[in-house]
């Protein structure tokens, strides 16, 4: 299918978003999202749905080091359980360990001072998230 995909790295304090390029090739980092109220989040997200013309929401999903399901992944997928009531495009999960980390360590890397890493890591997550589902699928289809 052709369009946007957005992804979300959802944390407590700030939710990473990023979309895709309109051939699903690249991920594009895109905003961070400051967290309020649920019901306020799930808003912003359909916002960023709306504007995007995303067809697909892909959340990632914090499991543990044995890829088990611990409270952050319980409180995401609740998240991701209201999304999916709110929202008309699919929502889907994939596993993001090691995403924050990988992000983490491309900025320190590129020389960014910790408070500007602080406010970009969601997103850059976020991107992360989205370039490793993204590449999946391709190679899925192929």
């Amino acid at each position: 299918m052709e369009g946007r995909v957005l992804a979300l790295d959802v944390g407590d304090v700030r939710i990473g978003i990023a979309a895709s390029d309109l051939l699903g090739l690249t991920a594009q980092p895109r905003e961070s999202y400051r967290r309020t109220t649920p019901a306020e989040d799930v808003e912003a997200i359909k916002r960023a749905v709306a504007e995007a013309e995303a067809y697909r929401v892909v959340v990632g999903l914090p499991l543990n080091e044995k890829g088990e399901t611990g409270h952050q992944a319980e409180r995401v997928l609740a998240f991701v359980e209201m999304l999916r009531a709110a929202l008309d495009v699919e929502v889907v999960t994939m596993d993001e360990r090691f995403t924050t980390a990988i992000a983490r360590r491309s900025l320190i890397q590129s020389d960014m001072r910790r408070a500007k890493r602080k406010k970009v890591i969601d997103i850059v997550a976020a991107q992360q998230i989205l370039q490793t589902y993204l590449d999946r699928e391709r190679n899925r289809r192929s």
